[in-house]
């Protein structure tokens, strides 16, 4: 009864209600994986990290860790997300409210992904690891059906509506696929310093819409 009035004020008040013991507990085993999956992995690599490992790290049971993530890719691929949405977070806040000129602000954004990169552990380790000819966690950055490849797309496209609302929806989804596809490319394969990667492709994805005949749909 206590506990029924509890959470009533607390939804009075506007707060959720506190998780049950079980759920905390699993919220804070899952982090615990995760943390214990991400220091492997930047210390030798994904292909030298078990889920045996893992659960040793983490102190908790391989059972558990296989209930919670399916398997070793399910692992894989919820620490890739994890990491990867706080990277968005940065790359929103880049072009929101960004700087004035459009070009300039994406090409801030650009070059962010492209400087922070190398800048969080995990992600570096992971884009080293594919120089290298290991690919095992890259798809989880590159795949077109992956959550972060697809929000990625959605967070600039809607930057560009904002930018560029004349334009035709699928114009704008056009760039996005363009900008998203060839900025994850310059990470596994750069070819310029990052300031320079980011003018030429802010430049290429951007002059489509600048032009007075692009706002009907593009060919």
């Amino acid at each position: 009864m206590a506990t029924d009035r509890q959470r009533r004020t607390n939804g009075l008040a506007g707060e959720d209600p506190p998780d049950s013991p079980r759920i905390a507990w699993r919220k804070q085993m899952r982090a615990s994986v995760l943390d214990a999956a991400h220091d492997l992995t930047c210390e030798a690599g994904w292909d030298e990290v078990s889920v045996a490992a893992v659960a040793a790290r983490a102190q908790v049971s391989r059972p558990s860790v296989y209930k919670e993530f399916g398997n070793r890719a399910g692992l894989g691929r919820a620490l890739v997300i994890r990491e990867t949405r706080q990277f968005l977070a940065g790359v929103a806040d880049t072009l929101h409210p960004g700087l004035p000129d459009s070009q300039a602000c994406l090409e801030a954004a650009i070059r962010y992904v492209l400087e922070e990169a190398h800048a969080q552990p995990l992600i570096r380790a992971v884009i080293a690891a594919a120089r290298h000819g290991s690919d095992s966690l890259l798809p989880y950055l590159t795949a077109r059906a992956d959550p972060i490849f697809d929000a990625g797309q959605y967070l600039v496209r809607e930057w560009l509506g904002t930018r560029y609302p004349e334009q035709h929806t699928e114009n704008l989804e056009m760039a996005a696929d363009i900008i998203v596809r060839m900025t994850i490319s310059h990470l596994i394969l750069p070819a310029a310093e990052p300031h320079v990667t980011a003018r030429r492709l802010a430049t290429a994805a951007l002059q489509p819409l600048r032009s007075p005949l692009s706002a009907g749909k593009l060919p």
